[in-house]
Protein backbone atom coordinates (compact mmCIF):
# COMPACT_ATOMS: atom_id res chain seq x y z
CA UNK A 1 0.00 0.00 0.00
CA UNK A 2 1.45 3.67 -0.93
CA UNK A 3 1.53 6.59 0.75
CA UNK A 4 -1.68 8.26 -0.33
CA UNK A 5 -3.01 4.43 0.30
CA UNK A 6 -1.70 4.32 3.70
CA UNK A 7 -3.71 7.99 4.63
CA UNK A 8 -6.74 7.37 2.83
CA UNK A 9 -7.18 4.39 5.13
CA UNK A 10 -6.40 6.28 8.19
CA UNK A 11 -8.62 8.99 7.32
CA UNK A 12 -11.53 7.27 6.43
CA UNK A 13 -12.25 9.27 3.63
CA UNK A 14 -14.39 8.46 1.18
CA UNK A 15 -17.18 10.14 -0.69
CA UNK A 16 -19.97 9.40 1.90
CA UNK A 17 -18.18 11.30 4.79
CA UNK A 18 -17.72 14.73 3.19
CA UNK A 19 -21.36 15.45 4.65
CA UNK A 20 -20.03 16.08 7.66
CA UNK A 21 -16.36 18.38 6.59
CA UNK A 22 -16.91 21.84 8.20
CA UNK A 23 -17.80 24.31 5.50
CA UNK A 24 -14.04 26.12 5.16
CA UNK A 25 -12.40 22.94 4.35
CA UNK A 26 -14.59 21.53 1.96
CA UNK A 27 -12.87 22.47 -1.68
CA UNK A 28 -10.08 20.22 -0.32
CA UNK A 29 -11.74 17.22 1.31
CA UNK A 30 -13.76 17.01 -2.28
CA UNK A 31 -10.39 16.87 -4.07
CA UNK A 32 -8.42 14.03 -1.38
CA UNK A 33 -11.91 12.05 -1.13
CA UNK A 34 -11.70 11.70 -5.48
CA UNK A 35 -8.47 10.98 -4.97
CA UNK A 36 -9.05 8.29 -2.57
CA UNK A 37 -11.41 6.38 -4.68
CA UNK A 38 -8.86 4.86 -6.45
CA UNK A 39 -6.63 4.41 -3.61
CA UNK A 40 -8.71 1.82 -1.75
CA UNK A 41 -10.70 -1.41 -2.81
CA UNK A 42 -14.05 -0.85 -2.99
CA UNK A 43 -16.59 -3.55 -2.46
CA UNK A 44 -19.20 -4.30 -4.97
CA UNK A 45 -22.11 -1.66 -3.94
CA UNK A 46 -19.37 0.97 -3.31
CA UNK A 47 -18.97 1.65 -7.19
CA UNK A 48 -16.67 4.45 -7.71
CA UNK A 49 -18.89 5.55 -10.77
CA UNK A 50 -21.96 5.81 -8.67
CA UNK A 51 -20.54 7.63 -5.57
CA UNK A 52 -18.73 10.17 -8.20
CA UNK A 53 -21.58 10.37 -10.11
CA UNK A 54 -23.66 11.92 -7.09
CA UNK A 55 -20.53 14.01 -5.89
CA UNK A 56 -20.26 15.68 -9.32
CA UNK A 57 -24.34 16.15 -9.48
CA UNK A 58 -24.79 17.51 -6.09
CA UNK A 59 -21.30 19.72 -6.91
CA UNK A 60 -23.14 21.36 -9.99
CA UNK A 61 -26.56 21.69 -8.73
CA UNK A 62 -29.01 24.41 -8.80
CA UNK A 63 -31.01 25.19 -5.61
CA UNK A 64 -32.98 28.29 -7.12
CA UNK A 65 -33.70 29.69 -10.44
CA UNK A 66 -35.17 33.09 -10.75
CA UNK A 67 -38.85 32.81 -11.03
CA UNK A 68 -41.65 35.86 -11.82
CA UNK A 69 -42.37 35.74 -7.58
CA UNK A 70 -45.48 38.59 -8.56
CA UNK A 71 -47.25 36.29 -10.59
CA UNK A 72 -47.32 32.98 -9.17
CA UNK A 73 -50.65 31.91 -8.61
CA UNK A 74 -50.19 30.40 -5.15
CA UNK A 75 -53.71 29.03 -4.86
CA UNK A 76 -54.31 27.24 -7.50
CA UNK A 77 -50.41 26.01 -7.28
CA UNK A 78 -47.90 24.40 -9.52
CA UNK A 79 -49.69 23.69 -13.41
CA UNK A 80 -48.76 21.00 -15.62
CA UNK A 81 -49.81 17.48 -15.81
CA UNK A 82 -51.60 15.68 -12.42
CA UNK A 83 -52.53 19.19 -11.02
CA UNK A 84 -55.39 19.24 -9.53
CA UNK A 85 -57.83 22.39 -8.44
CA UNK A 86 -57.91 23.20 -4.74
CA UNK A 87 -60.77 21.23 -3.09
CA UNK A 88 -61.02 18.96 -6.29
CA UNK A 89 -62.98 15.85 -5.64
CA UNK A 90 -60.34 13.03 -6.95
CA UNK A 91 -61.28 9.19 -7.71
CA UNK A 92 -58.80 6.41 -7.42
CA UNK A 93 -58.08 2.60 -6.61
CA UNK A 94 -56.00 1.58 -4.00
CA UNK A 95 -52.14 0.24 -4.65
CA UNK A 96 -50.82 -1.53 -1.62
CA UNK A 97 -47.64 -0.25 -0.67
CA UNK A 98 -45.23 -0.55 2.57
CA UNK A 99 -43.97 3.07 3.04
CA UNK A 100 -41.57 2.00 5.58
CA UNK A 101 -41.27 3.19 9.78
CA UNK A 102 -42.45 6.61 8.98
CA UNK A 103 -45.78 7.15 11.54
CA UNK A 104 -47.21 9.94 8.98
CA UNK A 105 -50.61 8.65 7.41
CA UNK A 106 -50.51 7.73 4.21
CA UNK A 107 -50.88 5.49 0.81
CA UNK A 108 -50.51 4.40 -3.16
CA UNK A 109 -53.73 5.22 -5.32
CA UNK A 110 -53.48 5.17 -8.92
CA UNK A 111 -55.28 7.45 -11.14
CA UNK A 112 -57.94 6.57 -13.89
CA UNK A 113 -54.90 7.63 -16.26
CA UNK A 114 -52.90 4.72 -14.18
CA UNK A 115 -50.74 7.02 -12.73
CA UNK A 116 -49.74 6.46 -9.16
CA UNK A 117 -49.76 9.42 -6.37
CA UNK A 118 -49.49 9.27 -2.52
CA UNK A 119 -51.98 10.55 -0.42
CA UNK A 120 -51.71 12.09 2.92
CA UNK A 121 -54.73 12.21 5.06
CA UNK A 122 -56.55 12.79 8.21
CA UNK A 123 -57.82 16.08 10.31
CA UNK A 124 -55.32 15.52 12.77
CA UNK A 125 -52.38 15.21 10.87
CA UNK A 126 -50.16 18.34 10.63
CA UNK A 127 -48.76 17.15 7.42
CA UNK A 128 -51.98 17.62 5.63
CA UNK A 129 -51.48 21.17 5.56
CA UNK A 130 -47.95 22.00 6.40
CA UNK A 131 -46.75 20.32 3.08
CA UNK A 132 -49.28 22.50 1.06
CA UNK A 133 -48.02 25.69 2.53
CA UNK A 134 -44.38 24.79 2.26
CA UNK A 135 -44.09 23.44 -1.05
CA UNK A 136 -46.00 26.42 -2.36
CA UNK A 137 -43.71 29.34 -1.02
CA UNK A 138 -40.67 27.36 -1.70
CA UNK A 139 -42.09 26.83 -5.38
CA UNK A 140 -43.57 30.38 -5.63
CA UNK A 141 -39.54 31.49 -4.96
CA UNK A 142 -38.04 29.50 -7.05
CA UNK A 143 -36.68 26.70 -5.13
CA UNK A 144 -37.62 23.15 -5.93
CA UNK A 145 -40.06 21.01 -4.46
CA UNK A 146 -42.67 18.24 -4.59
CA UNK A 147 -46.02 19.41 -5.70
CA UNK A 148 -48.60 19.00 -3.23
CA UNK A 149 -52.69 19.79 -3.85
CA UNK A 150 -55.06 19.89 -1.09
CA UNK A 151 -58.07 17.86 -2.55
CA UNK A 152 -60.92 15.20 -0.53
CA UNK A 153 -59.91 11.67 -2.25
CA UNK A 154 -62.49 8.73 -2.85
CA UNK A 155 -60.53 5.63 -2.58
CA UNK A 156 -62.06 2.34 -4.18
CA UNK A 157 -60.41 -0.73 -2.40
CA UNK A 158 -59.30 1.34 0.66
CA UNK A 159 -59.85 0.49 4.35
CA UNK A 160 -60.61 3.49 6.48
CA UNK A 161 -57.50 3.71 7.80
CA UNK A 162 -54.71 2.05 5.21
CA UNK A 163 -51.54 3.10 6.83
CA UNK A 164 -53.22 1.04 9.83
CA UNK A 165 -54.64 -1.49 7.82
CA UNK A 166 -53.16 -1.80 4.72
CA UNK A 167 -54.59 -4.71 3.34
CA UNK A 168 -57.33 -3.60 0.29
CA UNK A 169 -61.13 -3.94 0.93
CA UNK A 170 -63.14 -6.15 -1.01
CA UNK A 171 -63.55 -4.10 -4.46
CA UNK A 172 -67.69 -4.22 -4.26
CA UNK A 173 -67.27 -1.82 -0.91
CA UNK A 174 -68.85 1.24 -1.07
CA UNK A 175 -65.23 3.88 -1.68
CA UNK A 176 -63.68 5.70 1.43
CA UNK A 177 -63.76 9.44 1.71
CA UNK A 178 -60.86 11.24 2.82
CA UNK A 179 -61.27 14.99 3.73
CA UNK A 180 -58.86 17.07 4.20
CA UNK A 181 -56.21 14.85 1.80
CA UNK A 182 -53.36 15.78 0.02
CA UNK A 183 -51.76 14.00 -3.25
CA UNK A 184 -48.21 14.49 -4.10
CA UNK A 185 -46.71 14.46 -7.30
CA UNK A 186 -43.03 13.87 -7.48
CA UNK A 187 -40.47 16.53 -9.03
CA UNK A 188 -39.52 15.93 -12.71
CA UNK A 189 -36.37 14.59 -12.71
CA UNK A 190 -34.38 11.10 -11.44
CA UNK A 191 -33.40 10.89 -8.56
CA UNK A 192 -29.44 10.26 -7.88
CA UNK A 193 -28.87 8.12 -5.10
CA UNK A 194 -26.08 4.86 -4.26
CA UNK A 195 -28.70 3.47 -1.86
CA UNK A 196 -32.41 4.07 -1.12
CA UNK A 197 -33.59 6.83 0.22
CA UNK A 198 -30.26 8.48 0.82
CA UNK A 199 -31.19 11.99 -0.27
CA UNK A 200 -29.34 14.94 0.91
CA UNK A 201 -27.98 16.45 3.79
CA UNK A 202 -27.68 19.58 4.66
CA UNK A 203 -24.17 19.83 5.37
CA UNK A 204 -23.87 18.69 1.72
CA UNK A 205 -24.93 21.86 0.54
CA UNK A 206 -20.97 22.95 1.09
CA UNK A 207 -19.50 20.76 -1.46
CA UNK A 208 -21.70 22.36 -4.41
CA UNK A 209 -19.76 24.79 -6.23
CA UNK A 210 -20.11 28.01 -8.26
CA UNK A 211 -17.34 27.36 -10.41
CA UNK A 212 -18.73 24.13 -11.44
CA UNK A 213 -22.57 25.73 -12.33
CA UNK A 214 -23.55 24.97 -9.11
CA UNK A 215 -25.73 26.82 -7.34
CA UNK A 216 -23.88 30.27 -5.43
CA UNK A 217 -23.41 30.71 -1.98
CA UNK A 218 -25.92 33.12 -1.85
CA UNK A 219 -28.59 30.91 -3.37
CA UNK A 220 -27.66 27.97 -0.76
CA UNK A 221 -27.81 30.54 2.22
CA UNK A 222 -31.35 31.58 0.94
CA UNK A 223 -32.62 28.46 0.83
CA UNK A 224 -31.39 27.61 4.47
CA UNK A 225 -33.00 30.22 5.81
CA UNK A 226 -36.00 29.85 3.96
CA UNK A 227 -36.07 26.25 5.98
CA UNK A 228 -35.40 28.55 9.22
CA UNK A 229 -38.54 30.89 8.12
CA UNK A 230 -40.80 27.34 8.22
CA UNK A 231 -39.34 25.69 10.65
CA UNK A 232 -38.47 22.61 8.61
CA UNK A 233 -38.43 20.46 11.65
CA UNK A 234 -37.38 17.27 10.23
CA UNK A 235 -34.57 18.02 8.04
CA UNK A 236 -33.35 14.85 7.72
CA UNK A 237 -31.47 13.70 4.96
CA UNK A 238 -34.15 11.21 3.56
CA UNK A 239 -36.68 14.44 3.06
CA UNK A 240 -34.63 16.33 0.50
CA UNK A 241 -33.44 14.95 -2.84
CA UNK A 242 -30.74 15.44 -5.81
CA UNK A 243 -32.49 15.22 -9.47
CA UNK A 244 -31.30 14.52 -12.92
CA UNK A 245 -33.14 16.95 -15.06
CA UNK A 246 -32.15 15.92 -18.61
CA UNK A 247 -30.69 12.05 -18.14
CA UNK A 248 -29.43 10.69 -19.54
CA UNK A 249 -27.29 12.97 -20.11
CA UNK A 250 -27.55 14.35 -16.47
CA UNK A 251 -26.04 17.60 -17.84
CA UNK A 252 -28.75 19.78 -14.95
CA UNK A 253 -29.09 18.22 -11.75
CA UNK A 254 -30.97 20.13 -8.98
CA UNK A 255 -31.16 19.67 -4.64
CA UNK A 256 -34.79 19.94 -3.42
CA UNK A 257 -36.92 19.34 -0.89
CA UNK A 258 -39.56 17.12 -1.05
CA UNK A 259 -41.09 16.42 2.51
CA UNK A 260 -41.67 19.36 4.54
CA UNK A 261 -44.64 18.19 6.29
CA UNK A 262 -42.90 19.66 9.82
CA UNK A 263 -42.75 23.20 8.69
CA UNK A 264 -45.04 26.13 10.53
CA UNK A 265 -44.45 25.15 14.09
CA UNK A 266 -41.42 25.15 16.18
CA UNK A 267 -38.45 23.17 15.50
CA UNK A 268 -38.04 20.33 18.42
CA UNK A 269 -36.35 17.58 19.04
CA UNK A 270 -38.60 14.66 18.31
CA UNK A 271 -40.47 15.95 15.56
CA UNK A 272 -43.49 16.61 17.22
CA UNK A 273 -46.18 17.08 15.54
CA UNK A 274 -48.58 18.65 17.65
CA UNK A 275 -45.60 21.62 17.89
CA UNK A 276 -44.00 21.20 14.69
CA UNK A 277 -46.84 21.31 12.16
CA UNK A 278 -48.77 24.22 11.68
CA UNK A 279 -48.97 25.40 15.30
CA UNK A 280 -49.84 29.25 15.18
CA UNK A 281 -48.63 29.74 19.23
CA UNK A 282 -45.18 28.07 18.31
CA UNK A 283 -44.47 29.68 14.54
CA UNK A 284 -45.33 32.92 15.34
CA UNK A 285 -43.53 33.11 19.44
CA UNK A 286 -40.28 31.69 16.93
CA UNK A 287 -37.74 34.53 15.88
CA UNK A 288 -35.90 33.90 12.64
CA UNK A 289 -32.53 35.02 14.64
CA UNK A 290 -31.14 32.78 17.65
CA UNK A 291 -29.38 35.99 19.09
CA UNK A 292 -30.47 39.45 19.02
CA UNK A 293 -27.24 40.10 16.83
CA UNK A 294 -25.46 38.44 14.26
CA UNK A 295 -27.04 35.91 11.56
CA UNK A 296 -27.51 32.31 13.01
CA UNK A 297 -30.92 31.14 12.49
CA UNK A 298 -33.01 30.10 14.99
CA UNK A 299 -33.62 26.25 13.98
CA UNK A 300 -33.83 24.27 16.74
CA UNK A 301 -32.16 20.82 16.23
CA UNK A 302 -34.33 17.22 15.99
CA UNK A 303 -32.35 13.62 16.54
CA UNK A 304 -32.84 12.40 13.37
CA UNK A 305 -31.76 16.46 11.55
CA UNK A 306 -28.78 17.66 9.71
CA UNK A 307 -29.64 21.64 10.20
CA UNK A 308 -29.63 23.27 13.60
CA UNK A 309 -28.75 27.15 14.01
CA UNK A 310 -27.57 27.57 10.56
CA UNK A 311 -24.91 30.90 9.74
CA UNK A 312 -26.26 32.92 7.40
CA UNK A 313 -24.26 35.51 4.64
CA UNK A 314 -25.49 38.52 4.15
CA UNK A 315 -25.74 37.75 0.10
CA UNK A 316 -28.27 35.03 1.21
CA UNK A 317 -30.15 37.24 3.66
CA UNK A 318 -30.96 39.48 1.05
CA UNK A 319 -31.87 37.47 -1.94
CA UNK A 320 -34.26 35.58 0.31
CA UNK A 321 -35.88 39.22 2.06
CA UNK A 322 -35.85 40.66 -1.67
CA UNK A 323 -37.61 37.48 -3.17
CA UNK A 324 -40.34 37.82 0.15
CA UNK A 325 -40.66 41.23 -0.35
CA UNK A 326 -42.52 40.82 -3.99
CA UNK A 327 -44.89 38.72 -2.40
CA UNK A 328 -48.51 40.42 -1.97
CA UNK A 329 -50.62 40.52 0.95
CA UNK A 330 -53.40 38.60 -1.37
CA UNK A 331 -50.63 35.64 -2.32
CA UNK A 332 -49.47 35.29 1.49
CA UNK A 333 -53.58 35.11 2.21
CA UNK A 334 -53.64 32.35 -0.40
CA UNK A 335 -50.80 30.58 1.16
CA UNK A 336 -52.62 29.82 4.49
CA UNK A 337 -55.94 29.84 3.03
CA UNK A 338 -55.45 27.01 0.05
CA UNK A 339 -53.61 25.14 3.03
CA UNK A 340 -56.48 25.06 5.11
CA UNK A 341 -54.55 26.48 8.17
CA UNK A 342 -57.92 27.39 10.06
CA UNK A 343 -59.00 23.53 9.89
CA UNK A 344 -55.66 22.58 11.63
CA UNK A 345 -55.93 25.73 14.21
CA UNK A 346 -59.06 27.19 14.40
CA UNK A 347 -57.91 29.14 17.50
CA UNK A 348 -56.23 31.48 14.88
CA UNK A 349 -57.36 32.94 11.40
CA UNK A 350 -56.29 34.06 8.15
CA UNK A 351 -55.34 37.22 9.52
CA UNK A 352 -53.23 36.37 12.22
CA UNK A 353 -51.15 33.98 10.32
CA UNK A 354 -50.72 36.69 7.49
CA UNK A 355 -49.83 38.87 10.00
CA UNK A 356 -47.04 36.80 11.68
CA UNK A 357 -45.54 35.75 8.73
CA UNK A 358 -45.29 39.92 7.76
CA UNK A 359 -43.25 40.08 10.71
CA UNK A 360 -40.87 37.52 10.00
CA UNK A 361 -40.74 38.77 6.82
CA UNK A 362 -39.31 42.20 8.29
CA UNK A 363 -37.07 40.45 10.53
CA UNK A 364 -34.96 39.18 7.83
CA UNK A 365 -35.10 42.22 5.95
CA UNK A 366 -33.46 44.32 8.67
CA UNK A 367 -30.91 42.25 9.92
CA UNK A 368 -27.37 42.93 8.44
CA UNK A 369 -25.30 39.85 8.35
CA UNK A 370 -22.01 41.66 7.38
CA UNK A 371 -18.47 39.96 9.07
CA UNK A 372 -20.76 36.50 9.81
Amino acid sequence: MNRMSLLCAAGGMSIGRLAWVPRALAPIAVMLALTCVGQLPLRAADSPTTRLARLDAIRRARVWEPSNVTAANIKQGPSGTFAFAPGATVRCDYVPHQHGKGSTRKFDCALPSGRRVKVRYGSDNGEVYAQVAATRLLWALGFGATRMYPVTVVCRGCSPNPFKDPAPSDRSAPPVRFDPATIEVKADGQTIETKPDQGWSWQELDLVDEAAGGASRRERDALTLLAVLIQHSSNKAINQRVLCLDEPACTQTRMIIVDAGKTFGRANLLNDDAKAAVNFNEWSATSIWKDGRGCVGNLPPSLSGTLAYPRIGEEGRALLAGLLNQLSDRQIQDLFEVARFTTRDPHSSIADWVAAFKAKRAEIASRRCSGT
